[in-house]
């Protein structure tokens, strides 16, 4: 990973069809692409390639696209960038099992605030999680928003993105690893769970929280105890005091 203060200021954007090409053919990071819905067969196939890429293809119309653009030149596409490369699910598992520990992972359901995604991969980081996985759809990706809100901790930190949040709970657990969710009606609190075997985490979205499906995947839903009149946290906060449990009861399971 490298070094937050070393790298340059990135752009945003790449508008017009030469650019975003070549961008594709460097293989340079892309979060996502907007591409106009009147596009004609050379946008389509430049949206064919993206999708090839592994990359989200968005199609909009062009008042969308005029409103995002900073050119006034964007010939019916933006690609959107990422900070850095997204890794595996495979390749977080992996390194997981080199660091010797209980794999510990986060997986964001659908956080489409890019402060909030930004804050939870902080959290992540400061607690030695191993990785964070990200659905494609419905979700913020590895903008420089995010990163700038991250402080810096998107560099260091290992983030998938995947089709399908519920197929990857499946992935992990047959991979032994335990699927935690969180509301404020789980079937067991915070502080009376043992959290310091393999994990993962569920974060869900910040109106809804976790999607039905997730939850149903979820080996338990925890609750965090409260005692104010107000009966939920921001999803990055209630990320963090899960996540801050987790780390405490790896280094103290007798507490």
């Amino acid at each position: 990973m490298q070094n937050h203060s070393e790298q340059p200021l990135r752009n945003e954007t790449i508008e017009g069809r030469n650019a975003v090409t070549e961008a594709l053919r460097s293989d340079r990071p892309i979060d996502k692409i907007y591409i106009s819905k009147e596009g004609d067969s050379s946008l389509r196939h430049l949206a064919s390639v993206a999708r090839e890429k592994g990359i989200t293809v968005s199609q909009c119309d062009r008042r969308k696209l005029d409103f995002m653009s900073v050119t006034g030149t964007h010939q019916g596409v933006i690609a959107l960038c990422a900070v850095q490369s997204y890794c595996s699910l495979e390749e977080i598992l992996k390194y997981a099992e080199s660091t010797g520990r209980p794999p510990f992972i986060v997986l964001c359901d659908e956080i489409s605030d890019p402060h909030n995604m930004g804050a939870i991969i902080r959290t992540a980081e400061c607690v030695g999680a191993h990785g964070v996985i990200l659905p494609k759809h419905r979700s913020a990706g590895l903008t420089t928003i995010v990163d700038k809100a991250s402080a810096g901790a998107a560099e260091y930190m290992r983030i998938a993105r995947v089709s399908n949040i519920a197929a990857s709970i499946r992935e992990l657990q047959k991979s032994g690893i335990w699927i935690y969710g969180t509301a404020a009606d789980g079937d067991a609190t915070l502080w009376d769970t043992d959290l310091t075997g393999p994990i993962a985490l569920v974060v869900g979205s910040e109106g809804s929280g976790i999607s039905r499906l997730v939850r149903e995947r979820c080996d338990r839903i925890l609750s965090i105890p409260m005692e104010g009149k107000i009966d939920s946290l921001n999803a990055s906060v209630a990320a963090g005091v899960v996540l801050y449990e987790i780390l405490r009861q790896r280094r103290h399971p007798c507490l």
